[in-house]
């Protein structure tokens, strides 16, 4: 499935997963998953859905993947509207990383935590076009719930898509709705402006 910027507007929502964070004597698997969609007025929702795993890992480190992986799936350049809870990757990618990149890739306070996968998001993010819109997080929006379910499943099961697989969001809602959820929730696009982000900074070399 190939997504094109003349298509419209892209809209991937993207979790993150860290199991075992109150424990400091074994590993913490983790899990980093996205919905990726895109609307069609005549045919409707087109979706797909990634997902991928680490043995022993952080929710930083998770946050950041959850990006790169999906912004890497898009084939072609595309305007990106991208959602996620976490206040690292969308404070990152809207402010820090431009100051960073202005002081030769450092902080005031001396090294960048993370600092490989931010170059790594830097370079998935240089093809697109995208606005970082930040979520909160198990506030009843069912598609970050439904890939806060996709990421702690990965973690769990320590599994990989291997790349854009059919989404089951569908599925995933109507089961919701049989126990009482969601019921009011309108599956159409967000009537919000679409505002990109600043291009991302030059990476290092």
């Amino acid at each position: 499935m190939r997504y094109e910027a003349s298509q419209g507007i892209v809209y991937l929502h993207a979790d993150e997963s860290c199991l075992g964070n109150q424990f400091s004597d074994r590993a913490t698997p983790g899990g980093a998953a996205g919905l990726i969609e895109l609307f069609d007025r005549r045919s409707g929702w087109h979706r797909r859905d990634y997902y991928v795993s680490e043995r022993d890992t952080t929710n930083n480190r998770m946050a950041l993947r959850s990006a790169t992986v999906g912004l890497d799936a898009l084939t072609k350049p595309c305007r990106v509207a991208f959602y996620s809870d976490s206040n690292y990757l969308i404070r990152g990618a809207k402010d820090w990383i431009h100051n960073w990149a202005k002081r030769g890739w450092t902080r005031k306070s001396g090294s960048i935590e993370n600092l490989e996968l931010w170059i790594d998001l830097v370079r998935a993010w240089k093809r697109h076009v995208v606005e970082w819109r930040w979520v909160r997080g198990h506030a009843g929006d069912p598609k970050n719930e439904y890939v806060n379910h996709l990421a702690v499943e990965a973690a769990r099961q320590q599994k990989h898509s291997r790349g854009l697989v059919e989404s089951g969001f569908e599925g995933w809602l109507e089961e919701q709705r049989e126990r009482g959820r969601y019921l009011e929730f309108i599956d159409l696009p967000p009537e919000s402006e679409f505002r990109p982000d600043p291009a991302p900074p030059t990476p290092p070399r």
